[in-house]
Order: structure tokens, then sequence, then C-alpha cells
């Protein structure tokens, strides 16, 4: 492990923490007063319940998802991945809370009453105390849940552990998975293990005789825990919440990137290059997801900048039709420079100097064997093939939909989607048998692919261009010249030679794009 990846998990593992602090402590702060209003209502109660029933049955990315549409939340970062956490802590919390108050003795309530204690009293020193270690339990499966849900709160640029498991799968890379994984049970058993240990505490005395002075004794501490419980959630919510809200450093800028190699690499030259040639740090966000996670993130100015490709400005974000001068690069650069600067406030800089464009990939055997050279060529063995393609090809406007249509495209089952990393490994083991991968990808000659030719010109040009909010570069003009300087630095050959750094030989990003800029 290098000093660099070793920094970075400490670092995401505070994100991870935050995450998780903040979002259970804010559910627990639901709970308490919501539990207590249902308590003694059956049908509130059953109402509740099964709202928060309904809840844990969605699926998390789909929560994740639909909160990044509500504009209260700010869309990506963590606000919304917090808010989705705590929806998942509050069922654990409501049942053992209600479970807790249902338990208690009447006799304890009588007690109580026997003392002078009026009901909202009795409630206060006798039943919440004593519910307290079943709340407990629920309080301990809370924060389990979260520490798992959480890293699904990277894929909407939210940080945590979870870049680390994204980034893994889409590099296919176990060193990576493990950095997230790790950490993060460590996360979880050590959270088990105290909220356990004080669980344990709140249990001991229970079966002790009843009598006047213990009562008063066992009232006091068991009161003096749940205040401590409520400030220190109250105390850890206004810290997470300073922490995620807080701005960086007036010197700083923020850099991000999409969750594929390229694009790391990518991010991590904008960040050299950034700090050699001016005095701004540089903070990285290089696994933001898709397309519309780093726009959404460069137009709110949660980033500064990200390399974007002048095809998928053009067709996924502009939402252009492709047409006869899609293809014509210069011109499709023009075109979504001007758009973007018009409808976003945006600068689209000159082109890194190659271009990255879908490749629809065989394996070399079989485009030898039926002597295929291009996708019209593909169109009628196809039908007997399976196919599997990146989640974002699936729904963009120059993605399969409009392939199929162009080409007339079949196969003999449904698509499949995944992660797009993986999808180079299931067609070279065999497992499908045609994917759109990066005209780039360093996995295309190492693993025995051949990209069938666009004869039909389906395809807009792809260039690499940086992208910058035009805010950020009025606040530091000293980016112009660095991102200006950019220009035309890289090949196409190149770009493979630096995947196939990482995807191949394990390299970090970091290093590879230092090496690369030594000697150039």
């Amino acid at each position: 492990m290098t000093a660099a990846l070793a920094r970075e998990i400490l670092f995401r593992s505070g994100e991870h923490l935050v995450l998780v602090v903040s979002s259970v402590a804010l559910a627990l702060l639901i709970a308490l007063p919501l539990g207590l209003a249902i308590q003694s209502q059956p049908r509130w109660r059953r109402l509740v319940l099964g709202l928060a029933n309904a809840v844990q049955t969605i699926p998390s990315l789909a929560i994740f998802g639909l909160l990044l549409t509500v504009p209260l939340l700010g869309g990506i970062g963590s606000t919304p991945a917090v808010v989705a956490l705590t929806l998942y802590a509050l069922l654990p919390l409501l049942r053992g809370l209600l479970t807790g108050l249902q338990q208690v003795p009447p006799g304890l309530k009588q007690a109580g009453q026997a003392l002078g204690l009026s009901g909202g009293q009795v409630l206060r020193y006798v039943e919440l105390p004593l519910a307290l270690p079943s709340l407990m339990a629920g309080l301990r499966v809370a924060a389990v849940i979260a520490v798992g849900v959480a890293t699904i709160g990277a894929a909407i640029g939210a940080g945590g552990l979870g870049v680390f498991i994204f980034r893994g799968i889409a590099t296919v890379n176990n060193t990576l998975l493990l950095a997230g994984a790790l950490p993060a049970a460590a996360i979880a058993l050590a959270a088990d293990a105290c909220l356990g240990a004080l669980e344990n505490h709140l249990i001991q005395g229970t079966r002790r005789p009843l009598h006047r002075s213990w009562l008063w004794q066992e009232i006091r501490q068991r009161w003096a825990l749940s205040a401590a419980l409520i400030s220190s959630a109250l105390l850890a919510v206004a810290l997470s919440w300073h922490h995620v809200a807080s701005p960086g450093p007036a010197g700083s800028v923020v850099i991000g990137a999409k969750g594929f190699t390229e694009q790391q690499l990518l991010g991590e030259l904008l960040a050299q290059e950034i700090e050699e040639h001016t005095s701004l740090q540089v903070r990285r966000e290089f696994s933001l997801g898709s397309t519309f996670l780093c726009h959404e993130a460069v137009r709110q100015g949660r980033v500064d900048g990200y390399v974007e490709y002048t095809g998928t400005a053009w067709s996924a974000i502009l939402k252009q039709p492709s047409g006869p001068g899609a293809s014509d690069r210069a011109s499709l650069w023009n075109r979504a420079r001007r758009l973007y600067a018009e409808r976003y406030g945006l600068r689209m800089f000159p082109s890194l100097g190659f271009e990255n464009t879908f490749a629809i990939l065989i394996r070399q055997a079989k485009g030898q064997q039926l002597g295929l050279r291009t996708i019209s060529q593909a169109v009628q063995p196809a039908r007997g093939w399976r196919a599997a393609f990146g989640y974002e090809f699936f729904n963009r406007g120059d993605g399969y939909p409009g392939l199929a249509s162009r080409y007339g495209l079949r196969f003999a089952a449904p698509p499949t989607a995944m992660d797009l990393g993986l999808t180079y490994r299931a067609l070279a083991d065999g497992r499908v048998d045609l994917i759109a991968g990066d005209s780039t990808s360093g996995l295309i000659p190492a693993l025995k692919l051949q990209v069938l030719l666009d004869d039909r010109h389906y395809f807009p040009s792809y260039d690499a261009v940086p992208v910058f909010n035009t805010a950020s570069l009025e606040s530091h003009p000293e980016l112009v010249p660095v991102l200006e300087n950019l220009a035309g630095r890289l090949s196409a050959a190149t770009m493979q030679q630096l995947n196939a750094a990482v995807d191949l030989d394990h390299q970090s990003p970091e290093l590879v794009v230092r090496r690369w800029r030594q000697v150039h």
C-alpha cells in the first residue's frame, strides 16, 4: 500500500464516519419524539411503521437516485446521502423504542405514580430510561446498516469508502475493492461493539429487587444516560453538518472526474498541472460516477472543473441531434462551447489532443473467423449473440437505442447492463459476444479484442476537453493559461498506454500521470 493510498483511506474513512454519524444521529432525533407521540395511538403506530417498512423495501441506490431530483437537497453531494441514510435508520430505531416502551412492566409505572410522579414524569423518569436497552439494540442495528449503505453514497458524489469500491469495480482492481471494504467492515464492527457494550451496561441491574431507594437511583442513572445520548446526537449532527457544509480553503479548487480509469487519469493530470503552475491547493473528487453527476457538480460549483467529451456534451447534456456535422471535430467543439457558455455558464477549453469514441467490440478470434470489420457486417451474426453495455450507454441519446435503430441491430436476448469496467472481462471470457467500450481503453489490445468500424457514422466525435465553471475561472484567473497549455498534449495512443498502466499493471493514476509528465 502506498503512502498516498493510506492517506486517502484515512480521509475517506473520515467522510464515511461523517455520513454515518450525522444520519444516525438525525434519525435518532426524529425517532424519539415520533415514537413517543404514536406509542399510545395504534392506528398511527401501524401507519408510521408501515411507511418505515416501505422505505426499507426500496433498493438503496434507487433512493439515492430519487433524492438527486429533489431541489431542496441541492442535487449531488452529502445532503441527499444523509437524508437517504436517515430514512433507512428510522425503522430499527422506531421499532426499538416502541418495543421497549411496550415491555415496561406495569408495576414500575404504578410504583412511579405511587411516588407522586405525574404521567409525563413517569414517561420521562421511568418508561423512557427503562426502554433504553431496546432502543440501544435498534440503534446498534441502525448504525451497522448505515455503515454498509453509506458506501453507495459515493455514486452521487457524497464521498466515503464507497469511492474505493466503485473505482475497484471500474478498474477490476482488488486492492481498491479491499481498500473500501475492509475499513467499512472495521467501522461497522467497532460501532456494533461500542453500542453493544453500552447496551449491556444499560441492561445490568434490571432484575434487582424493587424498592424506593433503588428506584430513584435507577431513575437518575437512566435519565442521565438518556440526556447524554440525546446531547451526543445533537453534537454529532452539528459537527457533521459543519464538516459537510464548510467550504474548502480560499486558495483551493476542486477537480472532478467520472468513475472510470481514463477520467481518473485526466482528472489527475489537471490537478497536477494546477498544483505545479499555480499556488492553488487541489481537492480531488474522482468518483462522481455518471456524466450527469459531473455536469451538475460543475454547473452548481461543487467542483470547479473536469474533463468531458464533445460528443457526450453534444448528445447527452445538450440533447442535440447527431446530424451530418457532428463528426466534424472542430465544428462540434465550437457549437458545444457556445451552447455551454449560454446555457450553463461553463467554459469549454480546447481538446487535450485525442478522441475517445465509443468502440463496438468483439473478440478478435470471432472477427477473424467471420471476416468482420464493420458494425454493418456484424448485424446478421449478432442475431445469435449476447451483448452487454454500461448503464449510461443504455439511456444516452448517442447510446444503444439509436445505435440499434441506425444499424437494425438485434441480439438473441436483450443486452445485459453492467458496470463498464466489467464488460471487457465479460467479452474476453466469452460470457457475452459484443460490448460498447472506449476506443482508448488499454484492455482492447491486452484482451485481444477487435473494434468494429462505425461505417454508418452513427457516433459523433468525442474529443477530450476540460470544462470549467466560469465563476471559478473569474475567481482564479491563473487557471486559464494552465488549461490552455494542455491543448494537444495527449494522443489516443498515449492515452491507451496510460489506461493500460492502471488497468493491467495496477499502478495508481497519480503515479502514472506523474511519470508521464516527467518526460513530457
